[in-house]
């Protein structure tokens, strides 16, 4: 099983190729903008390195959101463009899965993902840990204000992994919850993506990803059409 997983929906730009639990290449940016100019180029060599092609392989994976209005739509786009064009199943992961993936949480903690949403907001999500690449939600994805945060926490000692962690650390300490930052990426990364996504195929079949996913975006889009129109109502 050969997948190609990417991440464009927050502040990186990432991507792998993955054959099982081996890694045939990688790469990580920090990246805030021009997702668009370089997300084909990175692909293209990330294959390369490889030493494959599109033709090469079996399923794609691309995060989902919540993200950026921007960088979220170039991922999806590219990715379902690549999997009509390809016939292949398309794994969408939430970005909050994949930092909370890799964010070590132990047996008795809470992996608490969160990124800074602006205006005080966080966009976060608790979850369990279990065996394998697999996470148990505990929560739905939100978008809270900080100040309210912790009341929508589940009980017990969390690890914090994202760009919110350090926002919402100030909080729990004084509420006398116990926990800890994850030594983990803030950022999605891509590997993190195709391991999630390796693991569902693994449990569902590649049957259940013949539908493109849809964005996850939580708060509206501030993006807007001339006129005003929502671009996701155009």
């Amino acid at each position: 099983m050969i997948l190609l997983a990417f991440d464009t929906a927050q502040g990186a730009l990432s991507a792998a190729v993955m054959e099982g639990e081996g890694v045939l290449a990688s790469s990580f940016e920090p990246r805030t903008r021009g997702h668009a100019e370089a997300l084909m180029p990175l692909l293209e060599t990330m294959l390369a390195e490889a030493a494959l092609g599109f033709a090469d392989l079996d399923a794609l994976a691309v995060t989902v959101g919540p993200g950026t209005f921007t960088g979220l739509r170039v991922g999806l786009a590219a990715a379902r463009g690549l999997a009509l064009a390809r016939a292949l199943p398309l794994v969408g992961v939430t970005t909050l899965d994949a930092v909370a993936e890799p964010a070590g949480a132990e047996a008795d903690e809470i992996a608490i993902a969160l990124f800074d949403a602006r205006r005080d907001e966080v966009y976060m999500q608790a979850f369990a840990p279990t065996r394998g690449h697999s996470l148990v939600p505990l929560t739905p994805p939100l978008l809270v204000g900080l100040d309210e945060a912790v009341a929508h926490l589940p009980e017990g000692k969390a690890v914090l992994v994202g760009t919110g962690a350090e926002l919402l650390a100030p909080r729990l300490e004084a509420a006398g919850r116990p926990f800890r930052l994850s030594p983990a990426k803030p950022q999605p990364d891509a590997q993190a993506v195709g391991r999630i996504a390796l693991a569902r195929i693994a449990a569902q079949g590649l049957g259940a990803f013949r539908v493109a996913p849809e964005p996850l975006y939580i708060r509206a889009p501030d993006a807007k059409l001339p006129g005003g129109r929502d671009p996701e109502a155009a």
